[in-house]
Protein backbone atom coordinates (compact mmCIF):
# COMPACT_ATOMS: atom_id res chain seq x y z
CA UNK A 1 0.00 0.00 0.00
CA UNK A 2 2.77 2.30 1.11
CA UNK A 3 4.76 2.39 -2.68
CA UNK A 4 1.05 3.37 -4.37
CA UNK A 5 1.02 5.80 -1.97
CA UNK A 6 4.20 6.88 -2.36
CA UNK A 7 4.12 6.80 -6.04
CA UNK A 8 1.20 8.91 -6.13
CA UNK A 9 2.55 11.80 -4.24
CA UNK A 10 5.59 11.51 -6.47
CA UNK A 11 3.25 11.74 -9.24
CA UNK A 12 1.43 14.94 -7.97
CA UNK A 13 4.90 16.70 -6.67
CA UNK A 14 6.31 15.86 -10.54
CA UNK A 15 3.46 17.46 -11.51
CA UNK A 16 3.40 20.78 -9.47
CA UNK A 17 7.15 20.79 -10.20
CA UNK A 18 6.36 21.25 -13.43
CA UNK A 19 4.15 23.97 -13.15
CA UNK A 20 6.29 26.28 -10.50
CA UNK A 21 8.86 25.43 -13.07
CA UNK A 22 7.07 26.95 -15.48
CA UNK A 23 5.59 29.88 -13.82
CA UNK A 24 8.55 30.73 -12.27
CA UNK A 25 10.21 30.39 -15.85
CA UNK A 26 7.29 32.70 -17.75
CA UNK A 27 7.76 35.38 -14.88
CA UNK A 28 11.40 36.04 -15.33
CA UNK A 29 10.82 35.49 -19.12
CA UNK A 30 8.00 38.37 -19.06
CA UNK A 31 10.53 40.59 -16.71
CA UNK A 32 12.97 39.74 -19.66
CA UNK A 33 10.65 40.93 -22.57
CA UNK A 34 9.60 38.19 -24.02
CA UNK A 35 6.49 37.93 -26.07
CA UNK A 36 3.85 35.62 -25.23
CA UNK A 37 4.18 33.73 -28.56
CA UNK A 38 8.23 33.02 -27.52
CA UNK A 39 6.94 32.10 -24.48
CA UNK A 40 4.28 29.57 -25.55
CA UNK A 41 6.87 28.13 -28.08
CA UNK A 42 9.61 27.61 -25.38
CA UNK A 43 8.95 27.64 -22.00
CA UNK A 44 5.47 26.48 -21.64
CA UNK A 45 6.13 23.54 -24.38
CA UNK A 46 9.52 22.63 -22.85
CA UNK A 47 7.78 22.50 -19.25
CA UNK A 48 5.01 20.26 -19.87
CA UNK A 49 7.72 17.68 -21.04
CA UNK A 50 9.97 18.50 -17.84
CA UNK A 51 8.20 15.56 -16.04
CA UNK A 52 8.84 13.05 -18.61
CA UNK A 53 12.23 14.35 -19.08
CA UNK A 54 13.05 14.10 -15.35
CA UNK A 55 11.13 10.60 -15.37
CA UNK A 56 13.51 8.67 -18.30
CA UNK A 57 16.87 10.44 -17.02
CA UNK A 58 16.24 9.15 -13.61
CA UNK A 59 15.13 5.68 -15.01
CA UNK A 60 18.08 5.20 -16.99
CA UNK A 61 20.71 6.28 -14.99
CA UNK A 62 19.33 4.04 -12.48
CA UNK A 63 19.45 1.08 -14.93
CA UNK A 64 15.37 0.90 -15.38
CA UNK A 65 15.57 1.40 -18.98
CA UNK A 66 12.07 -0.57 -19.63
CA UNK A 67 10.78 2.65 -17.23
CA UNK A 68 12.67 4.96 -19.34
CA UNK A 69 11.77 3.84 -23.10
CA UNK A 70 7.87 3.18 -21.75
CA UNK A 71 7.42 6.44 -20.54
CA UNK A 72 8.11 7.95 -23.85
CA UNK A 73 6.42 5.41 -25.84
CA UNK A 74 3.26 5.51 -23.50
CA UNK A 75 3.52 8.53 -23.71
CA UNK A 76 3.14 8.91 -27.59
CA UNK A 77 0.52 6.34 -27.72
CA UNK A 78 -2.01 8.23 -25.00
CA UNK A 79 -1.38 11.57 -26.14
CA UNK A 80 -3.34 10.30 -29.61
CA UNK A 81 -5.59 7.81 -27.96
CA UNK A 82 -6.69 8.92 -24.95
CA UNK A 83 -5.98 12.90 -25.25
CA UNK A 84 -7.62 13.12 -28.36
CA UNK A 85 -10.11 10.34 -28.28
CA UNK A 86 -11.32 11.70 -25.20
CA UNK A 87 -10.77 15.66 -26.31
CA UNK A 88 -12.74 14.91 -29.25
CA UNK A 89 -15.73 13.20 -27.77
CA UNK A 90 -16.39 16.56 -25.66
CA UNK A 91 -16.02 18.92 -28.57
CA UNK A 92 -14.58 18.50 -32.65
CA UNK A 93 -10.92 19.12 -32.45
CA UNK A 94 -10.47 21.60 -36.01
CA UNK A 95 -7.93 20.03 -38.52
CA UNK A 96 -5.64 23.13 -39.91
CA UNK A 97 -4.02 22.58 -43.26
CA UNK A 98 -0.96 23.05 -41.50
CA UNK A 99 -1.23 20.24 -39.90
CA UNK A 100 -1.79 18.15 -41.99
CA UNK A 101 1.38 19.08 -44.48
CA UNK A 102 4.14 19.81 -41.42
CA UNK A 103 3.14 18.80 -38.05
CA UNK A 104 1.48 15.30 -38.98
CA UNK A 105 4.72 14.07 -41.70
CA UNK A 106 7.09 15.42 -39.38
CA UNK A 107 5.45 13.03 -36.46
CA UNK A 108 5.40 10.43 -38.74
CA UNK A 109 9.10 10.54 -39.79
CA UNK A 110 10.63 11.13 -36.27
CA UNK A 111 8.23 8.02 -35.31
CA UNK A 112 9.48 6.38 -37.51
CA UNK A 113 13.57 7.33 -37.13
CA UNK A 114 12.71 6.22 -33.63
CA UNK A 115 11.73 2.72 -34.47
CA UNK A 116 14.15 2.34 -36.65
CA UNK A 117 17.54 3.54 -34.54
CA UNK A 118 16.19 1.20 -31.63
CA UNK A 119 16.20 -1.74 -34.18
CA UNK A 120 19.91 -2.72 -32.52
CA UNK A 121 18.27 -2.83 -28.81
CA UNK A 122 20.29 0.20 -27.94
CA UNK A 123 20.61 3.87 -28.03
CA UNK A 124 23.90 5.26 -27.28
CA UNK A 125 25.15 8.31 -27.38
CA UNK A 126 25.34 8.86 -31.15
CA UNK A 127 22.00 8.24 -32.00
CA UNK A 128 20.76 10.55 -29.00
CA UNK A 129 23.16 13.15 -30.54
CA UNK A 130 21.75 12.89 -33.39
CA UNK A 131 17.87 13.26 -32.11
CA UNK A 132 19.07 16.62 -29.98
CA UNK A 133 20.79 17.94 -33.12
CA UNK A 134 16.87 17.38 -34.98
CA UNK A 135 15.53 19.26 -32.13
CA UNK A 136 17.32 21.72 -32.70
CA UNK A 137 16.88 22.13 -35.72
CA UNK A 138 13.43 21.68 -35.57
CA UNK A 139 12.80 24.39 -33.01
CA UNK A 140 15.32 26.90 -35.67
CA UNK A 141 12.45 25.88 -38.24
CA UNK A 142 9.61 27.13 -35.83
CA UNK A 143 11.17 30.37 -34.69
CA UNK A 144 11.66 31.13 -38.37
CA UNK A 145 8.84 30.40 -39.67
CA UNK A 146 5.93 30.20 -37.02
CA UNK A 147 5.83 34.13 -36.89
CA UNK A 148 1.87 34.14 -37.02
CA UNK A 149 2.20 31.46 -33.61
CA UNK A 150 4.44 33.84 -31.82
CA UNK A 151 2.16 36.68 -32.43
CA UNK A 152 -0.73 34.59 -31.42
CA UNK A 153 -0.35 32.32 -28.56
CA UNK A 154 -2.89 31.04 -26.38
CA UNK A 155 -1.43 29.01 -23.63
CA UNK A 156 1.50 31.87 -23.78
CA UNK A 157 -0.75 34.59 -23.52
CA UNK A 158 -3.06 32.83 -20.83
CA UNK A 159 0.55 32.09 -18.89
CA UNK A 160 1.78 35.51 -19.03
CA UNK A 161 -1.79 36.64 -17.58
CA UNK A 162 -0.79 34.34 -14.59
CA UNK A 163 2.61 35.74 -14.09
CA UNK A 164 2.57 39.55 -14.80
CA UNK A 165 2.38 40.62 -11.47
CA UNK A 166 5.17 38.57 -9.56
CA UNK A 167 8.28 40.05 -8.30
CA UNK A 168 11.59 38.76 -9.25
CA UNK A 169 12.19 36.68 -6.08
CA UNK A 170 8.82 34.93 -6.20
CA UNK A 171 10.07 34.28 -9.80
CA UNK A 172 13.10 33.01 -9.17
CA UNK A 173 11.73 31.06 -5.90
CA UNK A 174 9.33 29.33 -7.87
CA UNK A 175 11.52 28.23 -10.53
CA UNK A 176 14.01 26.64 -8.29
CA UNK A 177 10.85 24.92 -6.25
CA UNK A 178 9.94 23.34 -9.71
CA UNK A 179 13.22 22.03 -10.60
CA UNK A 180 13.61 20.55 -6.78
CA UNK A 181 9.73 19.20 -7.18
CA UNK A 182 10.92 17.63 -10.65
CA UNK A 183 13.72 15.81 -9.48
CA UNK A 184 12.47 14.40 -5.87
CA UNK A 185 8.92 13.36 -7.58
CA UNK A 186 11.19 11.32 -10.74
CA UNK A 187 12.80 10.13 -7.58
CA UNK A 188 9.83 8.82 -5.97
CA UNK A 189 8.43 8.11 -9.02
CA UNK A 190 10.49 6.37 -10.14
CA UNK A 191 11.99 4.35 -7.52
CA UNK A 192 8.15 3.01 -6.28
CA UNK A 193 7.25 2.31 -9.64
CA UNK A 194 10.18 -0.25 -9.35
CA UNK A 195 9.29 -1.64 -6.03
CA UNK A 196 5.77 -2.04 -6.73
CA UNK A 197 6.62 -4.07 -10.10
CA UNK A 198 8.91 -6.38 -7.99
CA UNK A 199 6.50 -7.11 -5.73
CA UNK A 200 3.55 -8.29 -7.91
CA UNK A 201 5.39 -9.62 -11.19
CA UNK A 202 4.54 -6.76 -13.03
CA UNK A 203 6.85 -6.03 -15.89
CA UNK A 204 8.47 -2.29 -15.70
CA UNK A 205 8.08 -2.34 -19.17
CA UNK A 206 4.27 -2.35 -18.65
CA UNK A 207 4.80 0.17 -15.47
CA UNK A 208 6.13 2.34 -18.01
CA UNK A 209 4.04 2.47 -20.94
CA UNK A 210 0.90 2.48 -18.21
CA UNK A 211 0.78 3.99 -15.17
CA UNK A 212 4.08 6.25 -15.45
CA UNK A 213 3.25 7.44 -19.35
CA UNK A 214 -0.64 8.34 -18.75
CA UNK A 215 0.76 9.83 -14.94
CA UNK A 216 3.29 12.16 -16.63
CA UNK A 217 0.65 12.75 -19.87
CA UNK A 218 -1.49 14.37 -17.16
CA UNK A 219 -1.24 17.81 -18.14
CA UNK A 220 -1.64 17.20 -21.62
CA UNK A 221 -4.94 15.57 -20.99
CA UNK A 222 -6.57 17.91 -18.69
CA UNK A 223 -5.50 20.90 -20.88
CA UNK A 224 -6.87 19.87 -24.02
CA UNK A 225 -10.17 18.26 -22.34
CA UNK A 226 -10.56 21.83 -20.77
CA UNK A 227 -10.28 24.00 -24.06
CA UNK A 228 -12.41 20.92 -25.84
CA UNK A 229 -15.13 22.02 -22.93
CA UNK A 230 -14.23 25.66 -23.15
CA UNK A 231 -14.89 24.65 -27.18
CA UNK A 232 -11.11 26.21 -27.87
CA UNK A 233 -9.85 23.42 -30.06
CA UNK A 234 -7.73 24.98 -32.18
CA UNK A 235 -4.70 24.37 -31.17
CA UNK A 236 -4.95 20.67 -30.01
CA UNK A 237 -4.14 19.07 -32.72
CA UNK A 238 -0.89 20.79 -33.10
CA UNK A 239 0.04 20.69 -29.21
CA UNK A 240 -0.41 16.73 -29.28
CA UNK A 241 1.71 16.08 -32.19
CA UNK A 242 4.01 18.59 -31.04
CA UNK A 243 4.39 16.97 -28.06
CA UNK A 244 5.21 13.25 -29.28
CA UNK A 245 7.80 15.22 -31.76
CA UNK A 246 9.56 16.68 -28.40
CA UNK A 247 8.91 13.30 -26.47
CA UNK A 248 10.97 11.38 -29.31
CA UNK A 249 13.51 14.06 -30.01
CA UNK A 250 14.57 15.86 -26.74
CA UNK A 251 13.72 13.41 -23.89
CA UNK A 252 14.64 10.47 -25.70
CA UNK A 253 17.79 12.40 -27.04
CA UNK A 254 18.87 13.71 -24.31
CA UNK A 255 18.47 10.58 -22.17
CA UNK A 256 20.20 8.31 -24.61
CA UNK A 257 23.34 11.25 -24.55
CA UNK A 258 23.35 11.11 -20.45
CA UNK A 259 23.18 7.02 -20.67
CA UNK A 260 22.33 4.32 -23.24
CA UNK A 261 19.16 3.16 -23.48
CA UNK A 262 18.66 -0.85 -23.81
CA UNK A 263 15.59 -1.51 -25.75
CA UNK A 264 13.92 -4.62 -25.02
CA UNK A 265 12.54 -7.53 -27.52
CA UNK A 266 9.00 -6.80 -26.03
CA UNK A 267 9.18 -3.11 -27.18
CA UNK A 268 10.30 -3.66 -30.82
CA UNK A 269 7.61 -6.43 -31.08
CA UNK A 270 4.25 -4.64 -29.16
CA UNK A 271 4.61 -1.04 -27.90
CA UNK A 272 6.48 0.37 -31.09
CA UNK A 273 4.22 -1.08 -33.23
CA UNK A 274 0.91 0.19 -31.50
CA UNK A 275 2.72 3.73 -31.41
CA UNK A 276 3.23 3.42 -35.37
CA UNK A 277 0.27 2.22 -35.80
CA UNK A 278 -1.80 4.59 -33.58
CA UNK A 279 -0.15 7.49 -35.54
CA UNK A 280 -0.90 6.07 -39.15
CA UNK A 281 -4.86 5.70 -38.29
CA UNK A 282 -4.91 9.27 -36.98
CA UNK A 283 -4.39 10.57 -40.48
CA UNK A 284 -7.57 9.18 -42.51
CA UNK A 285 -9.49 10.28 -39.18
CA UNK A 286 -7.88 13.64 -39.52
CA UNK A 287 -8.47 14.07 -43.35
CA UNK A 288 -12.20 12.34 -43.35
CA UNK A 289 -14.25 15.99 -42.34
CA UNK A 290 -10.72 17.58 -41.21
CA UNK A 291 -11.68 17.52 -37.66
CA UNK A 292 -11.49 15.06 -34.94
CA UNK A 293 -15.16 14.74 -33.37
CA UNK A 294 -17.03 12.36 -31.45
CA UNK A 295 -17.22 9.20 -34.09
CA UNK A 296 -13.08 9.77 -34.51
CA UNK A 297 -12.22 10.42 -30.98
CA UNK A 298 -14.45 7.15 -30.54
CA UNK A 299 -11.98 5.34 -32.62
CA UNK A 300 -9.18 6.21 -31.38
CA UNK A 301 -10.28 6.12 -27.30
CA UNK A 302 -11.10 2.28 -28.78
CA UNK A 303 -7.99 1.53 -30.26
CA UNK A 304 -6.07 2.89 -26.55
CA UNK A 305 -8.11 0.72 -24.76
CA UNK A 306 -7.90 -2.33 -27.13
CA UNK A 307 -3.80 -1.74 -26.41
CA UNK A 308 -4.15 -1.72 -22.77
CA UNK A 309 -6.26 -4.72 -22.86
CA UNK A 310 -3.56 -6.60 -24.90
CA UNK A 311 -0.49 -5.27 -22.19
CA UNK A 312 -2.87 -6.56 -19.51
Amino acid sequence: MIPYLLLLIGLAILLLGGKFLVDGASAIAVKLGMTAGLIGLTIVAFGTSAPELLVSVNAALKGNSDISIGNVIGSNIANIGLVLGLSGLFYPILIKKTHLRFDYPVTLLVTFLFFGLSLNGLLGFWEGLLLVGLFILFNVYLFRSSDSFLLESAEGEEEVEQVQGYSWTKAVILFFIGIAGLYFGSELLVSNAVTISRTFGVSERVIGVTIIAIGTSLPELITSIMAAISKKTDLAIGNILGSNIMNILSIIGITAVINPIEISNEFLESDFIWMIGISVLLFPLMKTKRQISKVEGSVLLMAYLVYLFMLL
